[in-house]
């Protein structure tokens, strides 16, 4: 992570850009850091401004633009937000915003504007957060967010993992990261075996959006997280000029199975502020993820879904072109 691009000068460079992409893109200004790790780059094609990896990480003018719809807090995190870095909006399910630190900024992030100062289960907030968890039974799973929690040193996972281990309804933990995709290197033996050794069920729900991120490094750690007995499951965002196209999309839900994770979501984009030129239109995805269904069996069709603020669950959308309207899994 230290060894991280920062500096978009650094990053034109390593991808051999020409001097029309200097200009257009060197001295773009945002809110939102640059970072991306050096083996993402790596899988990036040189001189070649239009690469789907390169458009997630690489910041636009478009950015700045202040666009109706589009908001500082895309899908509650606020209002469900207990203080101790706990998001309780599901029933079953609390979130634990365990750290602000990522190995990659994705420009669509809906956490790019997030008051992680204040809410996140760090080492002062972490016992209150453990706390709540342990006083309502109703909770059965744990969800580790940020963030990234792979950003945590294994360590610090060892401390949750222990906590967690106390409170007795608490029945699966599920991770959600980029950093498995992104920087596989974290995928090390000690993350492995803090795996391995965990009482509850454990998820892994890794975010990668397009195959070419999938590379023979990445596949090598999803392999060893399996063998230790995790679920892999895999949720994408729609975006556009990134994976918004039939065949890509194919694509994805392929090398993941054959990568022993399942297709699971294919996130509408989250209306944070930032973001709207990644946006794809409803009819546009509906189509999509049609086209995707009549094409692949129905276990490598990921649901489209999306995420309202304060909504009891996701609205999958249908795949059925004829749906006149979503219905709620």
């Amino acid at each position: 992570m230290r060894e991280s691009v920062t500096d978009i000068h650094t990053l034109l460079d390593l991808l051999a850009l020409d001097d029309t992409a200097r200009a257009a893109f060197a001295h773009v200004r945002t809110g939102f850091p640059l970072r991306v790790p050096r083996s993402y780059i790596a899988r990036m094609r040189r001189g070649d401004i239009n690469d789907p990896l390169l458009r997630q990480v690489l910041p636009v003018e478009a950015e700045n633009a202040d666009v109706a719809g589009f908001s500082m807090d895309a899908v509650g995190d606020h209002a469900s937000a207990l203080g101790d870095g706990v998001l309780h909006k599901y029933h079953g399910r609390a979130l634990l915003v365990t750290t602000g630190a990522c190995a990659v900024h994705c420009r669509y992030c809906f956490r790019r504007h997030f008051d992680y100062a204040n809410q996140h289960a760090g080492a002062r907030q972490g016992d209150a957060a453990l706390a709540h968890i342990a006083a309502d039974k109703s909770i059965n799973e744990v969800i580790l967010s940020g963030g990234d929690p792979l950003s945590l040193s294994n360590a610090r996972l060892e401390a949750l993992g222990e906590s967690l281990d106390t409170i007795d309804h608490v029945s699966r933990i599920r991770i959600h990261t980029r950093t498995a995709v992104v920087l596989p290197e974290r995928i090390d033996a000690g993350l492995i075996d803090w795996v391995a050794r965990r009482r509850q069920q454990c998820v892994i729900v890794i975010h990668a959006n397009h195959a070419q991120e999938l590379d023979d490094d990445v596949a090598a750690r999803l392999a060893a997280l399996r063998e230790a007995g995790a679920t892999l499951l895999n949720q994408a965002v729609l975006l556009k000029n990134v994976n918004d196209d039939v065949d890509t999309l194919i694509e994805l839900s392929e090398r993941l199975f054959a990568l022993g994770v399942m297709p699971y979501y294919l996130h509408m984009l989250d209306r944070v502020a930032g973001s709207a030129h990644f946006e794809v239109a409803d009819a546009q995805a509906l189509a999509l993820i049609n086209r995707v269904a009549a094409r692949l069996p129905g276990y490598l069709v990921p649901r489209l879904a999306r995420e309202s603020a304060g909504d009891a669950a996701k609205q999958v959308l249908g795949h059925d072109a004829g749906a006149s309207s979503a219905h709620r899994r």
